[in-house]
C-alpha cells in the first residue's frame, strides 16, 4: 500500500487535494496568523492560571538517566530545549517512575528523596531557559508525569522484561514473556502503588511543579487497569472498580498536598494489538481479546467513546480539569498512537495513510471536547502533519476542537517550532520531523533516544552508528 509522503506535497493545495482524494477529513486554515492575532497565541485559562499560548510539550523519555534514576547532561539538554521552544504548557517533560520496579528501562528517571533535588533542577533549568528567551515565565505551566510501566517494565536490564500486570492477556502476555499468574499484581500490590504515587506527588510539589500527570495511556499500568474487565477484586470488573486506582490517587494527593493540580494523559481509545501481515503491513493480531480494550468497539478495531466519556465526566467530578489525549500504544499498535510513514524497525508497515491516523485522533478529541466543554483538552498525533502542522493546529484551536496542540517527536528535531509559528518566523523546513522513527527504534534496541537524522548533536554521537548497525541487522533477519 503506497501513500505519498507529506514532504512530497509541496503546497497547501496539493496537501488539501490529497486529503480530498483520500476522503480524510482534517480542519485546515489556509493562512497562519502570527503575533497577538494568532489563535495559537491566545492564553488558556485553567485552575485559575493563565497559560500563555496553545502549544504544549508532551512527555518523552530519552533512556538517558543514570542507573539510579537521576538526570544526565542529555536529559538536561532536552529539558532546556523544551524551555526554549516557546510552548507555555509543559506536560510532564518526562515520564518519571514512582518506584524502581515501574521503570520502563534501567535509565528512566525515578522520583525519590535521593533524586529529588536534581529533578527539581530540571524544572529550574527549563524555566531559566524560557526566561532567557522570552522574558516572561508567569504564564508558563510545568508539570511532571508520574508513571508505573506495568506490563512494559524493564527496570534492571534493557533487554529483560519484568512485567507487572493487572490481568492476563493472551497476545500481550506472549509478547513480554508472561506465562503464569506470578506477574499479576494483587489488590494489596496496587494499593501500595497508590501510596507510591501519592508520595511521588508530594515530592513533585516540593520540587516546584505546578501539576502532576497520573499516566493512563499507551498500555502502561494505569491504562491497562481501565480495561481490566476480567480482574477480580477491588480494581477490576466494573467501571467503578477499574477507575478506583485513579480515584484513590487523586483523593490521596488532595489530602497530602497543598493544592497540587492533577492532570491525566489518557489513551482516549485503543485497538487490539497489531502484527506484521503480508508484505509486513500491519494486521490485527490473531487471538486478540477485544473485550480487554478500553475505548474500542466490540471487535476491538474501531472507536467507542462511551467509557472514555464516562471517565472524563468522573475526572470532572473529582477535580481534574486537564486531559492530555493520545491513543493506542507504541508497543502493540503504533500506527494508531504515533502515525508515521517509516515505522520502527521492529514494527510493521502502516495499514493506512498515516494522515488517517492523525485525523482519527483529532476527531475523537473534538467529540470529547464537545461533550465536555469545561475540560481542557490537549491533543496529540500532530507531528505527522509536518509542514502543515501550523495550518491544522490553528484550525483545531479556531474551531474549538481542542484547547492546546501537543508536540512530541517534532520538538526533538525542531524545538523552536512553537516560537517560530507564533512569531511568524521563517519555517525551518530542514528541521521538520519526517517521522523516520529512529527516536523509537533506538530505545527498542537499547540505545539512547534522540533525533539521529536531523539533530546535529545526535548526528555526531557514536550511538548513531550503533543504530545503523541495529537497523541493518533487523532488516537482514526479515
Amino acid at each position: 500500500m503506497i501513500y505519498p509522503r507529506v514532504a512530497s506535497l509541496k503546497t497547501s493545495e496539493a496537501f488539501r487535494s490529497h486529503l480530498s482524494q483520500s476522503s480524510i477529513e482534517l480542519p485546515f486554515d489556509d493562512h497562519v496568523l502570527s503575533g497577538p492575532d494568532s489563535p495559537l497565541a491566545r492564553p488558556l485559562q485553567v485552575h485559575g492560571r493563565s497559560i500563555g499560548n496553545r502549544f504544549c510539550i508532551l512527555p518523552m523519555e530519552g533512556w538517558d538517566g543514570t542507573e539510579d534514576g537521576k538526570p544526565t547532561d542529555l536529559t538536561r539538554r532536552r529539558w532546556r530545549n523544551f524551555g526554549l521552544s516557546g510552548a507555555k504548557l509543559i506536560w510532564g517533560g518526562e515520564a518519571v517512575a514512582v518506584r524502581r520496579d515501574g521503570r520502563a528501562n534501567p535509565n528512566q528517571l525515578l522520583i525519590n528523596e535521593r533524586n529529588l533535588s536534581e529533578i527539581a533542577e530540571l524544572r529550574e533549568l527549563l524555566v531559566s531557559a524560557h526566561a532567557e528567551q522570552f522574558d516572561c515565565t508567569d504564564d508558563l505551566m510545568v508539570g511532571i508525569q508520574l508513571t508505573h510501566s506495568g506490563r512494559y517494565a524493564r527496570p534492571n536490564d534493557k533487554k529483560k522484561a519484568e512485567p507487572r500486570v493487572p490481568q492476563r492477556n493472551r497476545v500481550l502476555d506472549r509478547r513480554v514473556g508472561v506465562s503464569d499468574d506470578s506477574a499479576v499484581m494483587s489488590d494489596d500490590d496496587i494499593s501500595g502503588l497508590v501510596d507510591d504515587f501519592i508520595t511521588a506527588a508530594v515530592a513533585a510539589e516540593r520540587a516546584g511543579f505546578t501539576f502532576v500527570d497520573i499516566k493512563h495511556c499507551h498500555g502502561y499500568l494505569g491504562h491497562e487497569l481501565l480495561a481490566a474487565v476480567d480482574r477480580p477484586g477491588r480494581y477490576g470488573g466494573s467501571f467503578e472498580n477499574r477507575t478506583r486506582f485513579l480515584r484513590d490517587i487523586v483523593d490521596g494527593i488532595g489530602a497530602a498536598t497543598s493544592g497540587l493540580n492533577i492532570g491525566v494523559r489518557l489513551s482516549v481509545f485503543d485497538f487490539v494489538p497489531y502484527c506484521p501481515g503480508e508484505d509486513r503491513i500491519g494486521i490485527p493480531e490473531p487471538e486478540s481479546e477485544a473485550n480487554k480494550v478500553f475505548g474500542a468497539t466490540l471487535d476491538g478495531e474501531g472507536i467507542d467513546l462511551t467509557e472514555p466519556g464516562r471517565l472524563i465526566e468522573l475526572m470532572q467530578e473529582i477535580g481534574i480539569r486537564m486531559v492530555c489525549t493520545t491513543a493506542g500504544s507504541p508497543y502493540y499498535n503504533p500506527h494508531i498512537q504515533r502515525p508515521a510513514f517509516f515505522p520502527p524497525s521492529d514494527g510493521y508497515q502502516p495499514p493506512e495513510d498515516p494522515l488517517a491516523g492523525v485525523a482519527r485522533q483529532i476527531a475523537a478529541v473534538a467529540e470529547l471536547k464537545q461533550q465536555h466543554p469545561e475540560m481542557t483538552f490537549i491533543g496529540s498525533g500532530y507531528t505527522y502533519l509536518q509542514d502543515y502542522l501550523p495550518q491544522v493546529g490553528q484550525a483545531v484551536v479556531n474551531r474549538g476542537m481542542a484547547d492546546s496542540i501537543g508536540l512530541g517527536r517534532m520538538v526533538l528535531s525542531y524545538p523552536e517550532l512553537p516560537a517560530d509559528v507564533i512569531a511568524g518566523s521563517d519555517w525551518q523546513r530542514k528541521k521538520v520531523c519526517r517521522t523516520f522513527s529512529d527516536c523509537t527504534t533506538a530505545p527498542r534496541e537499547g540505545i539512547l533516544s534522540g533525533c539521529y537524522p536531523l539533530d546535529p548533536f545526535y548526528k555526531k554521537r557514536p550511538e548513531r552508528e550503533l543504530l545503523k548497525a541495529a537497523k541493518a541487522k533487523l532488516s537482514n533477519t526479515r
